[in-house]
């Protein structure tokens, strides 16, 4: 949290240690003026903070911040909530589940990934390994992190993908399809290899990965080294898109046993019944 949003929160959490409970509400005036200027957080926030601030004998300067600061948390919050949404993330995992210890990715790797330097400089990533292995989780982890950066994400199976570009050749739409695709700063395609590929699926994932190059960062999970990828997929499309999609990435090779069956054995893979 930006510091000075930071201080905000604690002013507003020990004004309401000190305020009355009721806070009288804004002047209809006022009221309408801020919902016509659409400032919902600013006007929610209004009352209990001109209260504290005649309480406290606050400078006026010091009002307009308060409320102007929660209105930009507001919206970024609402912002942060939409393009969570939007992403099309699978489970919600995110790093508070994440427990870099039990995984194989070396934690300096793991650490220098989470930084999102490598997004910015729209670097690719590609992990692959066996199944269970926490490719997926880190991932998702990664792009709601990207998402809390202030940057957008796309979330993507190589079978929803390919279902999208097929419907986009119906009506000639493909290209405004894959710029779409490409406003966001990370895409992630999970889970290559997976389910059997064939030329339409080759031929949606070369045309992202295509797109993006050397402008959007590509992240992908496979249980396939991207080097076997032309054994899914047509070789010349396959050996294309690696190529770009390689290029300027890190990668990241897992291993070890799968962490789902190893809590499903420890019997945390279900709630117990009461």
């Amino acid at each position: 949290m930006p510091a000075e949003l930071e201080l905000t929160t604690h002013l507003l959490a020990g004004s309401r240690a000190m305020k009355a409970p009721e806070a009288p509400p804004l002047p209809a005036e006022l009221d309408a003026l801020l919902k016509r200027m659409r400032l919902p957080y600013f006007r929610r926030a209004a009352p209990e903070v001109c209260a504290t601030a005649r309480a406290q004998r606050w400078d006026p300067a010091e009002i307009l911040r308060v409320l102007l600061a929660e209105e930009v948390k507001g919206r970024d919050a609402a912002t942060h909530a939409m393009r969570r949404r939007a992403a099309g993330f699978p489970s919600g995992k995110t790093f508070e589940g994440w427990r870099p210890g039990q995984s194989s990715i070396p934690q300096p790797t793991q650490q220098a990934l989470m930084t999102l330097e490598w997004v910015g400089r729209a670097e690719n990533l590609a992990i692959c390994g066996p199944s269970g292995t926490g490719k997926s989780h880190f991932c998702e982890a990664l792009g709601h992190a990207v998402i809390e950066a202030g940057m957008r994400v796309t979330w993507l199976s190589l079978e929803l993908l390919t279902a999208i570009i097929n419907r986009a050749k119906v009506d000639a739409s493909v290209a405004k399809v894959v710029a779409r695709i490409c406003r966001s700063e990370l895409i992630v395609i999970d889970d290559i290899g997976m389910l059997p590929s064939g030329q339409d699926a080759a031929e949606a994932f070369y045309r992202v990965v295509d797109a993006a190059y050397e402008r959007r960062s590509v992240a992908v999970t496979s249980n396939l080294h991207p080097a076997g990828f032309d054994t899914i997929m047509p070789k010349t499309l396959a050996t294309a898109a690696v190529d770009r999609l390689l290029h300027h990435a890190h990668l990241i090779v897992t291993e070890g046993p799968s962490l789902r069956l190893a809590e499903a054995t420890a019997g945390k893979g279900v709630t117990p019944l009461a």
